[in-house]
């Protein structure tokens, strides 16, 4: 016997005085399947950018105190972690460099030997079709762990903006697919646009730390990159964390300069910021999770306090679904498996 088409599943329960609702959005959340079909944001793992602290030796692999699973790494370990980085899914790495000398103006900053310029020829050696991006600062390099030269307490702009030059330079040659300026010096996009392109290196892309915040989650990244100034701190050249208009223009005069891509700095809390500046530029734009966010989801983990795989992803998720094409995390090898 055919059953009914108006005939209810039976459940045990009676459906038939239901609402009347002809439409239930419950429906298209009956299973994992349904869901899968019509979710709006999908990540994949070809949209992350995988983090690197190089130091100078070999076989060095210092786990960060402040942030489980992430470690200072000698140029030959961070070939073998590009690699498997590689291997997951994940295109490319940002590098970050922690020399064995520092001195008042960042001297090694620009240096062909020094740990980034390393990393960068042993990648494009060793890991055939991996993307290198390197940081361009000076805090690393600096004695006093601030981002420029000093006059006094106070950052010199233009003078630290050819120091820049010279470094995004010195990684341009070394073979770095794209440079990124995270100083937020006035006017460093536009020298390092011209440096670049003087030298023979138009090709080289830059993405500029376009927006980046004065942001207490950056406590764990300087305890990795040994960069925490001496004195005082960034709030001349970081933003304030209250200001989005600010971040426009900040992203408008980046882009006027030259810049590929675009960055928001740091991106849990500030994906208001990232809806904005992919709305209103619509540039490749990239987000950094950055060590903070990361090292609170650790934290948490540990005490059990949350599922940190679901975390992660509703994270990773968000920042996607606020308007990031590129996101710069911690997370990327773990995420790009997951997925």
């Amino acid at each position: 016997m055919t059953k009914s088409l108006t005939q209810p599943a039976a459940t045990g329960i009676d459906q038939a005085a239901g609402l009347g609702l002809r439409h239930r959005p419950r429906r298209l959340r009956r299973s994992p399947a349904i869901r899968a079909l019509v979710r709006e944001t999908r990540l994949s793992a070809d949209m992350f950018i995988y983090p690197l602290f190089v130091c100078s030796g070999e076989g060095q692999r210092r786990e960060v105190p402040s942030m489980p699973g992430v470690y200072q790494l000698s140029v030959d370990e961070a070939v073998r972690e590009a690699a498997a980085a590689k291997a997951d899914g994940v295109p490319g790495v940002l590098l970050f460099g922690l020399p064995d000398d520092k001195d008042a103006v960042g001297s090694a900053a620009a240096d062909p030997d020094a740990p980034v310029q390393a990393a960068v020829r042993a990648l494009k050696r060793e890991v055939p079709g991996l993307l290198v991006v390197t940081d361009v600062c000076l805090c690393e390099y600096t004695s006093h762990g601030h981002c420029g030269v000093l006059a006094g307490e106070d950052i010199v702009n233009d003078a630290t903006v050819e120091l820049l030059a010279r470094a995004a330079l010195s990684h341009a040659v070394a073979g770095a697919d794209i440079v990124a300026p995270s100083d937020m010096m006035d006017g460093r996009v536009g020298r390092i646009r011209d440096a670049l392109d003087d030298a023979g290196w138009s090709q080289t892309g830059i993405m500029s730390y376009a927006a980046k915040y004065c942001s207490a989650f950056y406590g764990p990244f300087r305890d990795a990159a040994g960069s925490t100034p001496a004195f005082g701190d960034r709030r001349s050249h970081q933003m304030d964390p209250g200001n989005v208009e600010e971040a426009l223009r900040e992203v408008s005069l980046d882009i006027e300069e030259g810049a590929d891509i675009v960055m928001v700095k740091p991106a849990m809390t500030y994906l208001d910021v990232i809806a904005r500046v992919k709305a209103e530029f619509g540039l490749p734009t990239a987000a950094y999770h950055v060590s903070g966010e990361y090292a609170m989801l650790k934290a948490a983990a540990q005490r059990g306090w949350i599922d940190e795989p679901r975390a992660m992803m509703e994270t990773l998720t968000a920042i996607k679904r606020a308007g990031a094409d590129i996101i710069i995390t911690y997370y990327a090898r773990e995420a790009a498996r997951a997925l």
